[in-house]
């Protein structure tokens, strides 16, 4: 073990991880960090990280990660996963095209439909040149409402 990455829980926040190991209510990857955590800290037994690994069914890998994290991130950001800044992928349909999607979905259905279906929307944002390919369901979160 690094000096640098020695973890040192006070009381007050060993309490509500040493609770989340008993009660099976939280994320199973909290629950799967809580334990290696709580053995992490130096006040815990003095174990190898493979002893920690074994005892707690994970990687080594899973082992040697949160030690370092809440050194460097803390307590709640080492626990917690971190949203990504972006997404992997950019919407197929945004901004203009959502809009036009949407004014489409107003209008009066195609003929000899009652009304507008998620597929009958993909299958007319392809006709009119909206977009190349789209699933119904893309075209459903385009059309849901987003704050």
């Amino acid at each position: 073990m690094h000096k640098k990455d020695i973890v040192r829980l006070a009381d007050e926040e060993r309490g509500p991880w040493a609770e989340l190991t008993r009660k099976g209510t939280a994320a199973a990857s909290k629950r799967r960090q809580a334990p290696i955590l709580l053995q992490a800290d130096a006040e815990g037994p003095a174990w190898t990280d493979a002893r920690r690994a074994e005892r707690c069914s994970v990687s080594l890998h899973s082992v040697l990660g949160v030690r370092p994290r809440v050194v460097a991130q803390g307590l709640e950001a080492a626990l917690n996963r971190k949203q990504p800044a972006h997404p992997s992928r950019r919407p197929l349909v945004e901004g203009e095209g959502e809009a036009r999607l949407r004014a489409r979905r107003g209008s009066a259905p195609p003929e000899g439909q009652a009304r507008w279906t998620l597929r009958l929307l993909a299958d007319q944002a392809v006709v009119v040149d909206m977009v190349e390919a789209i699933s119904h369901e893309t075209g459903r979160h385009a059309l849901k409402k987003r704050r």
